[in-house]
């Protein structure tokens, strides 16, 4: 969506309201595409003293394997985002305020990059989530495996003979 800020730089707009659905569902995360409905985007443009105040509610299922175990994780999420557009910045170094020269916002874009930059670096079921066992796989959030590994660290067994 292109939101025309022109009038509200100008003065002769007060606010621009928006409400539209967005489709992120070819966006790739993690080598998945969580996005699994679109993204309900709702808000405002609120002029002010020669800049707008741009507000923006995101509403979105998200669906992502655990890092650790793979178990599904389903989420409703909501996201809220607010920016200072300006048409031209002063100060090219002062990240506080978007420029937007022409006048024309492409908000697809910055809702895009806004659920992306907040989106964790790590996805799990839980805090404490035990993932998977290394040798048979079972889940561990289920209970023990019973597969007769042994406590520690697997695959760090060989370091043992340069100890002795």
């Amino acid at each position: 969506m292109i939101l025309e800020l022109k009038k509200l730089f100008a003065g002769a707009e007060e606010s621009i309201p928006f409400d539209y659905a967005m489709d992120l569902s070819g966006t790739e995360v993690d080598n998945a595409y969580p996005f699994v409905s679109p993204i309900r985007v709702t808000g405002t443009a609120a002029a002010k003293d020669g800049f707008a105040e741009l507000s923006v509610r995101a509403e979105y299922v998200f669906s992502i394997p655990c890092d650790r175990c793979t178990r599904q994780i389903t989420q409703n999420c909501v996201n809220s985002f607010s920016h200072v557009l300006v048409s031209k910045l002063e100060n090219e170094e002062d990240d506080r305020f978007f420029e937007v020269p022409d006048g024309r916002l492409d908000l697809d874009a910055l809702v895009r990059e806004d659920i992306l930059l907040g989106l964790p670096t790590k996805f799990l079921c839980r805090d404490d989530c035990k993932g998977i066992c290394p040798v048979c796989g079972r889940n561990l959030n289920d209970g023990p495996c019973g597969c007769g590994r042994q406590s520690g660290a697997l695959g760090f067994d060989v370091l043992k003979d340069f100890i002795q």
